[in-house]
């Protein structure tokens, strides 16, 4: 990992010269909390301007990134000084957790008005549950897809809890077990999170579990950690 990332570093130098501003590690991989078969790389890449020139400049550079990872989010400085009221939960988490790999740390100074914030954290809920629903709605004859489809969005599921609980005054760290631990302060059920958990690290096999329970069970948690959200002061 830090090979690759220093490779990117190097041919983004080579690519932008004086124009880079920064490139910044962040999410879990910038915290200890990454696991390759599930995790991402993912990099902010500031410019000083981004035009069609920059985005030809880094095409080659991000054609050789994608192999097993998104494509860097490519701003200009500007950008990052007056998006945080569009991405708060975005500058959010790069402000807790990040690595700065060259340049300057453009995050550090950066103010998020909370207003906006709970705003994108309940659509995201919203969105990803919607999203889980359909579909989920392809594929229930299928234990085994359906439970795949549980084990892959329980990250992200947890990811938003966390906002949801910092939100709510509930100091928690980023390991997944302490955030699901700590959806008992907004009177959630950790328990199909924890056992999502237990079969993402292979601590339970397939066979334990009775999918279809484990899917009802799931659904109305993050229902009730959307409807938390909805109900904080706005």
């Amino acid at each position: 990992m830090e090979q690759k990332l220093q490779d990117l570093v190097d041919r983004l130098r080579k690519a932008h010269q004086d124009r880079l501003v920064s490139v910044i590690l962040y999410g879990s991989a910038a915290s200890g909390d990454h696991h390759g078969e599930f995790s991402d790389l993912n990099v902010l890449c500031v410019l000083t301007r981004v035009t069609p020139a920059e985005l030809g400049a880094s095409e080659p550079v991000f054609k050789w990134w994608r192999d097993g990872n998104p494509t860097p989010l490519l701003l200009s400085e500007e950008e990052v000084r007056t998006s945080t009221d569009c991405f708060p939960i975005e500058f959010h988490d790069m402000q807790e957790r990040r690595r700065v790999l060259f340049g300057k740390d453009v995050i550090e100074k950066l103010e998020i008005d909370k207003t906006f914030y709970r705003a994108q954290v309940e659509h995201d809920l919203r969105a990803k549950l919607l999203r889980l629903r359909q579909k989920a709605a392809g594929m229930l004859g299928d234990q085994k897809d359906l439970l795949r489809l549980m084990i892959e969005s329980a990250s992200t599921f947890l990811v938003l809890s966390r906002h949801a609980l910092l939100l709510s005054g509930i100091a928690t760290g980023w390991q997944k077990r302490e955030v699901a631990k700590n959806l008992a302060g907004i009177h959630v059920d950790a328990s199909p999170f924890d056992t999502l958990l237990d079969l993402r690290e292979r601590k339970k096999k397939p066979g334990d579990v009775d999918v279809e329970s484990l899917f009802a069970s799931y659904l109305k948690q993050i229902e009730a950690v959307v409807a938390h959200v909805d109900r904080l002061e706005k």
